[in-house]
């Protein structure tokens, strides 16, 4: 093998390489905003909690935005919990 088809072959690794690592960087952000039913919503990474009697709506992060937070009678912006749990009444439960 020539020195000039080496050196082809090796860029062509080496972008291969650069590529997949920045596929492997670009994953999606599973970022959402929650709702209970009580209309407290919140910002999380984790998947909603599993509570008896309870169901959860999800939104995708950027619902957040379009939302007109003072005016709506029906939705209550929380603020953001570290740790798994969820609103209830305006007051976090910690699972």
């Amino acid at each position: 093998m020539t020195i000039a088809k080496r050196f082809l072959v090796t860029a062509a690794v080496a972008t291969l390489m650069a590529t997949g690592a920045l596929v492997t960087t670009a994953a999606p952000a599973t970022a959402r905003i929650i709702c209970n039913p009580e209309g407290d919503c919140w910002h999380t990474d984790a998947a909603p909690p599993r509570v008896p009697g309870i169901t959860f709506s999800l939104h995708p992060d950027d619902w957040y935005f379009h939302q007109h937070w003072d005016s709506d009678k029906d939705h209550h912006y929380r603020d953001y919990h570290a740790g798994r749990g969820y609103y209830k009444d305006g007051v976090w439960i910690t699972l």
